[in-house]
């Protein structure tokens, strides 16, 4: 069950810089999630200033949506 961020995402970058597995990505809004890199550690949620992150069954369908198409063809925050 993958993390997810929503559109409260301010690109503060809180979460990427505790993710152990590399899994966000910077689309033009937001930081998004890998949901196929994620390991559900929560470590992001909680790091989270905004309360823009969840795991994916308490997310909504279009944030959902959203992170795992726009991880396919953004950058690594990590890049």
């Amino acid at each position: 069950m993958p993390s997810v961020i929503s559109d409260a995402c301010v690109k503060c970058g809180a979460c990427a810089a505790v993710c152990p597995v590399s899994a966000m990505h910077v689309a033009d809004k937001q930081f998004v999630i890998d949901p196929d890199t994620c390991i559900d550690c929560g470590v992001c949620i909680a790091e989270c200033p905004h309360s823009a992150m969840s795991n994916d069954s308490e997310a909504t369908p279009a944030d959902i949506q959203y992170n795992a198409e726009q991880a396919k063809s953004c950058p690594n925050a990590d890049d």
